[in-house]
């Protein structure tokens, strides 16, 4: 039975064979590895990864497809969550995940936030974005594509474009590129902030007026003297300063409580 694509999904069906086997490649599964798949529509990559994994869990929220992928294999080679992975608790898989998908492109940058509450529980992810969110993930400070988003996913991830994928790789075709990215969670030794909750709050104040200097945005966190004492200028505006810098802030306004 043919699948009509939902847009309230945003479902873009990869199609490219080429595509995919670069993908798979780059992910090299491994028969024994712990590995989820974000959003596994038509199967264009479940089938590929069966081929070479043991298992594989995978998450879907539309009912016709999760009635497809149990036609299609066996409970034994795949388990189906039928939820909405922004509601899926990723640690109950337990620890060392691959996580890996062509993500919805109306829920990507939600999605990354709540995968960033488990990094602890993942060895990596590998997933196909729209092209600018990658854009925006591996931005360096100073560049118009820096943001919240960069310095939030940094300061959990490393992270690499992989390859970028044409909308003809698609169908239906979205109407924008994209790519592929590479994510691995730091460790959490390189996790300076002492408290994750007052880093997330000062960067998202820094980046809520972008045209507007530090001075102005983090008022209620920092006085003129405290850029002096950490050797950040007051007259720079949140694209300019590095995640460490954020997290140097976080600790100072840490410290007084």
């Amino acid at each position: 039975m043919q699948h009509i694509p939902r847009k309230r999904f945003g479902q873009n069906f990869l199609i490219d064979p080429y595509i995919i086997a670069n993908i798979v490649a780059e992910i090299n599964p491994q028969k024994d590895d712990r590995m989820i798949e974000i959003g596994p529509g038509l199967g264009a990559l479940t089938n590929p990864l069966l081929q070479r994994l043991n298992h594989l869990s995978v998450i879907e929220i539309d009912r016709d497809i999760v009635a497809r992928l149990k036609t299609l294999f066996s409970p034994d080679k795949l388990t189906i969550y039928a939820i909405d992975a922004l509601k899926f608790d990723f640690s109950s898989l337990g620890s060392q995940l691959r996580t890996v998908g062509n993500l919805p492109y109306n829920i990507s940058t939600p999605l990354l936030f709540h995968l960033s509450q488990y990094s602890e529980n993942i060895l990596d992810m590998h997933f196909m974005l729209q092209k600018e969110v990658v854009q925006r993930l591996t931005a360096k400070p100073g560049v118009s594509d820096y943001s919240r988003l960069s310095v939030m996913m940094q300061y959990h991830f490393n992270m690499t474009h992989v390859f970028n994928v044409p909308p003809q790789s698609f169908s239906p075709a979205p109407k924008v590129d994209s790519a592929i990215i590479e994510m691995i969670p730091r460790p959490r030794k390189n996790k300076n902030a002492h408290n994750e909750l007052l880093f997330s709050q000062i960067v998202l104040a820094a980046f809520s007026q972008r045209r507007k200097t530090l001075r102005n945005t983090l008022q209620q966190y920092l006085a003129a003297n405290d850029f002096n004492k950490i050797g950040i200028d007051s007259r720079m505006r949140a694209e300019n300063l590095s995640v460490e810098n954020f997290v140097t802030i976080t600790n100072l306004c840490y410290s007084r409580k």
